[in-house]
């Protein structure tokens, strides 16, 4: 039998490199800083204010615990990490010029971006003409597809990989005849067109697709305009929109009618038992599942003790706040793979870049403190990142995985349509 590891043994092996450094020595690492040639600057392109803040609360505090625990264990190649901060206001002009911020100003080196999808795809342009890796957190799949370039990368899903891991399983199990409602920005246009197109492949059909004003208060309008034939109804909305439209769908009865499929975004840093039942029995796609016991391992038990979450509720410890648990592990991720990256080419300064831009095209992660969200890798052509993912079920108030897809799955189910790493550098 394997010896136990104590907690003083398992930081020192994960905090030395991250990934497989079993055998690191972290006085020598320590010692490395004084042959470094300065600090690794990487930016946080963060929604701190605005409309989707309670995201960005999160992903400021993962980042940050990267930094501290990257750092301790030695900073990258001998380097230490310094992070920059700046608030995009969830707004796609004002992330435009804080994006020129990071990098002109605070010199940026590499950025982990916003998870606004209007920010995200307003920076992916900036961050190319600079020449600077930008990591997208949002779900729109225009910035690893349409829009992408050599310089955009994700390690988590977005809206195509959502809708080609799931629905094969949701249309089987939930029914063939859909209906999307959705907030009529990016991400919810994203959603809809990816939605709707992997629905039909599974057999399916989509009777009507529903924009909603971001200004949206009352919703009755707009689902008076769900077709009564339904089976399965697809919202797709965030914050205080989805607390609205969960609401007033369970005070017409809907979730009597019809079943509720959604991505984790509806349900992020919302806890079901704080909107009194209005999302109980809805399926939602989840990332990295929200309950610890649905991936029980020393990593994932690190990881929330670090971003300062309990262990059964993923409640700020200490407040009531919910983490925004299927997203804001990206943040976090994006700075070890930036770290990966950068030691597996040998990066020192800026053009350095393509080096590092080569290594991430295939890369391969592997569960541990740095990735706790588990095994994965970025795919070479398009820059998407190819996770286990979980289909949950609000029960009791809680998120319970009632579906597994494995990231062999997921790779299966969505055929490459675009090939970034032929674009030049």
């Amino acid at each position: 039998m394997a010896k136990k590891q104590t907690r003083r043994s398992f930081l020192k092996t994960a905090l030395a490199g991250g990934v497989a450094a079993g055998t690191a020595n972290l006085t020598l690492m320590r010692d490395l800083y004084a042959q470094a040639s300065g600090p690794i600057v990487i930016g946080h392109h963060c929604d701190l204010t605005g409309v989707i803040s309670s995201w960005g609360y999160w992903h400021d505090k993962a980042a940050k615990a990267a930094v501290e625990i990257i750092n301790q264990g030695g900073g990258i190649a001998g380097r230490r990490v310094e992070l920059a901060t700046e608030d995009t206001e969830s707004n796609p002009a004002s992330g435009a010029r804080k994006l020129r911020n990071l990098i002109e100003r605070s010199n940026a080196e590499f950025v982990v971006g916003s998870v606004h999808s209007g920010v995200m795809l307003s920076a992916i342009p900036i961050a190319s003409e600079l020449k600077t890796i930008y990591f997208s957190t949002g779900e729109a799949t225009e910035a690893t597809g349409a829009k992408g370039t050599r310089y955009s990368f994700r390690t988590g899903t977005d809206t195509y990989s959502i809708a080609a891991a799931s629905m094969p399983w949701c249309v089987e199990n939930f029914g063939k005849v859909w209906s999307i409602i959705y907030a009529d920005y990016a991400w919810g246009q994203s959603t809809n067109q990816e939605s709707k197109h992997f629905i039909e492949k599974a057999g399916g059909k989509t009777l009507a697709s529903i924009p909603v004003p971001l200004d949206t208060k009352d919703f009755v309008p707009y689902l008076a305009q769900i077709p009564p034939e339904t089976e399965v109804l697809l919202p797709a909305f965030i914050g205080s929109l989805s607390v609205a439209f969960y609401t007033q769908a369970k005070t017409m009865g809907l979730d009597k009618k019809m079943k509720m499929f959604s991505s984790s975004a509806s349900i992020e840093s919302i806890a079901p038992d704080d909107i009194q039942g209005a999302a109980e029995g809805v399926y939602f796609f989840e990332n990295f599942p929200r309950m610890l016991k649905a991936k029980d391992d020393e990593y994932h038990r690190e990881f929330i003790k670090r971003v300062g979450i309990d262990d059964v509720h993923a409640r700020e410890v200490g407040s009531q706040r919910v983490m925004d648990k299927s997203h804001g592990w990206q943040a976090w991720e994006d700075i070890f793979a930036i770290k990966q990256a950068i030691e597996a080419s040998g990066y020192k300064t800026r053009k350095d870049v393509e080096g590092v831009i080569k290594a991430l095209e295939g890369m391969e992660m592997k569960n541990s403190i740095g990735h706790p969200q588990g095994d994965k890798l970025i795919r070479k052509e398009d820059h998407c990142g190819i996770i286990d993912c979980y289909i949950s079920r609000v029960e009791g108030g809680k998120l319970e995985v009632k579906k597994r897809i494995p990231k062999e799955e997921l790779a299966k189910n969505m055929p490459l349509r675009h090939n970034l790493s032929q674009l030049p550098v």
